[in-house]
C-alpha cells in the first residue's frame, strides 16, 4: 500500500520532500508525492531534490519514479538500507547539506558504515551552510547518540559550485531523546568567516564587523576563526561567516550571512551577528534553524524529547506534520508561528 503525501502542505518546499524520503527509507513505506514545490517561482524538482532523491534511493535500495527536472510527482518504494561508498555529484552549486540532510538520518541505520562524497554548493543562500552543521547540528546530534564525521574538502559557492565534502558514519541501535529547554547563560561566541578566490582582507573585515557587533549586544568574548583559503585554487569564488554560542543547559544557537557581489565585508559581518543577537534575545537554547532540522530526529528518539526554540517556523511545523503523516508520531507545541515556542514529541517510530 502507497501512502499519498501532498507536496503543497505547509510551507510546501523542498524540506516535504526531504522528510518524506527519509521517513520512508526509515519505515519501509512506499509514498506518492504530489504537487512537488508547486508554488515555489520554479516548481517542482530541481537539480538538488533531483540528487537528494538518487541519493536517498540508493542507500534505501529504492525504486523511484517521476525523477526529472519539473516534476511535481514522484513515488518511492524502499527496499534495504545499506551502508557502503558512494558518490553523489549534483554537477550545479546545489546545496549538498540540504541532501545530506535527507541522508543522515537513513544513514544512522544502515545496516554498515558508509562513506559518502557530495559534491555541489557547500555555502548556499536559503540552505543550511557546511560550517552551522558542523558547529550547530553536529554536536546536538552527538548529544543524542549520533557521531559522525563530516569533513568539508573545498567551499562551493554559487553559482559555480565545485565544493566537495566528505561524510562518514556508522550506524546505530538508538537515537536519545533531546531534553533543552532552558536558556541558560553564554560563556562566549565562536565563528568562521571564510571566502575564497577573494582577498584575505575581506574575511577580516567580517570578522571585525561581527566582533563589533557583537560586542554592542553585551557579548565580548568572540572568537572568528579566518578561513580565506590562502595558497589554493578554488572552484568558485565567495565569502561568508557563520556563528555560534553555546549555551550553559546544552543547548547551541547559531547565526550566518553570505557575501555577494557589490555586499561589503562589513555588512555580511553585521548581518550575521545582528541575527545572533535576536536569537539570544529570545531566550531560548535552540534556534529557529536547528529546531527545523531536529523534528525528524525527534521522532527517531526513543523516548520523549522536549525542546525550546527561538521560533517556531512554518518550516518546522510543515515537518511535524509531514512525520505525523507517516509515522503517527505526535507533537505537541506550546508558542505561536513566529514566537518562542516548547515543542514536545514521544519519539521511537523504529520500535
Amino acid at each position: 500500500m502507497m501512502i499519498e503525501i501532498d507536496g503543497s502542505v505547509g510551507e510546501g518546499g523542498g524540506q516535504v520532500l526531504r522528510v518524506c524520503l527519509a521517513l520512508s527509507a526509515l519505515t519501509g513505506e512506499s509514498i506518492g508525492i504530489k504537487n512537488i514545490r508547486i508554488n515555489r517561482a520554479t516548481p517542482g524538482l530541481q537539480r538538488q531534490h533531483m540528487t537528494a532523491i538518487r541519493a536517498v534511493a540508493e542507500v534505501a535500495s529504492a525504486t523511484v519514479s517521476g525523477v526529472r527536472i519539473g516534476s511535481s510527482e514522484i513515488t518511492f518504494s524502499p527496499g534495504r538500507r545499506r551502508g557502503g561508498t558512494f558518490c553523489f555529484d549534483t554537477k550545479t552549486a546545489a546545496s549538498t547539506m540540504l541532501i545530506l540532510q535527507a541522508l543522515l538520518p537513513v544513514l544512522a541505520f544502515a545496516d554498515r558504515y558508509a562513506s559518502i562524497t557530495l559534491v555541489g554548493g557547500t555555502n548556499n543562500p536559503m540552505a543550511p551552510q557546511v560550517d552551522y552543521v558542523l558547529n550547530v547540528l553536529n554536536p546536538t546530534l552527538a548529544s543524542m547518540g549520533f557521531e559522525y564525521k563530516l569533513r568539508l574538502i573545498e567551499r562551493g559557492f554559487y553559482p559555480r559550485g565545485g565544493g566537495v565534502v566528505e561524510v562518514l558514519t556508522e550506524p546505530i541501535g538508538t537515537i536519545r531523546p533531546l531534553q533543552v529547554v532552558r536558556a541558560g547563560s553564554i560563556s562566549g561566541i565562536k565563528g568562521v568567516s571564510h571566502s575564497r578566490n577573494l582577498p584575505t582582507h575581506v574575511v577580516q573585515r567580517q570578522a571585525r564587523a561581527a566582533t563589533q557587533i557583537c560586542a554592542g549586544g553585551g557579548y565580548s568574548n568572540v572568537t572568528v576563526a579566518l578561513d580565506a583559503g590562502q595558497g589554493v585554487k578554488a572552484p568558485s569564488k565567495g565569502s561568508g561567516i557563520v556563528l555560534w554560542a553555546k549555551t550553559s543547559t546544552g543547548g547551541i544557537l547559531g547565526a550566518d550571512a553570505l557575501g555577494a557581489p557589490g555586499k561589503p565585508g562589513e555588512q555580511v559581518g553585521a548581518e550575521a551577528a545582528s541575527s545572533l543577537l535576536v536569537e539570544l534575545s529570545a531566550r531560548a537554547p535552540l534556534d529557529a534553524h536547528l529546531t527545523d532540522q531536529l523534528i525528524i530526529w525527534l521522532a527517531l528518539a526513543n523516548g520523549c524529547s522536549k525542546i525550546k526554540t527561538s521560533t517556531l517556523t512554518l518550516h518546522a511545523v510543515t515537518a511535524m506534520l509531514v512525520t505525523e503523516a507517516l509515522t503517527g508520531c505526535k507533537f505537541k507545541t506550546r508558542g505561536e508561528i513566529g514566537a518562542p515556542a516548547i515543542v514536545e514529541c514521544q519519539g521511537n517510530i523504529l520500535r
